[in-house]
C-alpha cells in the first residue's frame, strides 16, 4: 500500500500561514523550520522570506528556542550541559545563543540533578566491585551529558 505523498504548496502565504502555526505549536530552531518548508516543496527564495518574515513578527527567536530547549531538556530528562549543546548545535544553534542558554542553569540545581541521576542508577546495578560500579556510574552519567570532573567529585562526595 502506497503513502500518500503530502500535497506540496507553492503558495508563499499559504505556506506562511502554516510556517506560523508550525512555530506556534513549540519553540522551534531556523533550521527546523527551513527543513519544513523545504518538505513542503518551496523553493530557496520562498523559505528564506518566510524565515525573515517569522523572525519578525516574533515567531521564530533562536535565543528562546535556545533557552526553551536548554530548560526542556535539563528538567525534563535530567539532561547534562554536554548533551545539551550536543543537541542544540545538531539543530545549529549559533554558540553564543548556546551558551547564552546553558548558562541559564543554575549551578545548584545542576548539582543536585547530577546526584539523583547517579542515586537512580546506583539502584539498578547489581555490580559487587566497587571499582566497576563507579565505572559503570560515571559511564552512565558521562552517556546523559555530565562534566567528568563533576561526575569524580559526585562520586567521592557519596558512596554509590
Amino acid at each position: 500500500m502506497d503513502v500518500p505523498k503530502a500535497k506540496k504548496i507553492t503558495d508563499e502565504k499559504v505556506a506562511l500561514a502554516k510556517a506560523e502555526h508550525y512555530c506556534a505549536y513549540q519553540e522551534r530552531s531556523q533550521q527546523e523550520v527551513r527543513d519544513k518548508l523545504y518538505e513542503w516543496g518551496l523553493w530557496p527564495q520562498a523559505v528564506e522570506n518566510i524565515i525573515v518574515q517569522l523572525i519578525s513578527s516574533n515567531f521564530l527567536n533562536e535565543e528562546r528556542f535556545a533557552k526553551a530547549y536548554t530548560k526542556g531538556k535539563f528538567n525534563q530528562k535530567d539532561w547534562g550541559k554536554i548533551k545539551i549543546k550536543q543537541g542544540l548545535k545538531l539543530k545549529q544553534v549559533p554558540d553564543v545563543l548556546i551558551k547564552k542558554a546553558l548558562g541559564t542553569i543554575d549551578p545548584d540545581n545542576y548539582f543536585q540533578s547530577l546526584e539523583k541521576v547517579l542515586q537512580k542508577k546506583s539502584a539498578l546495578i547489581a555490580e559487587k566491585d566497587p571499582y566497576k560500579r563507579r565505572y559503570k556510574l560515571q559511564q552512565y552519567a558521562m552517556s546523559r551529558g555530565y562534566e567528568l570532573d563533576l561526575i569524580l567529585e559526585v562520586l567521592k562526595a557519596s558512596d554509590l
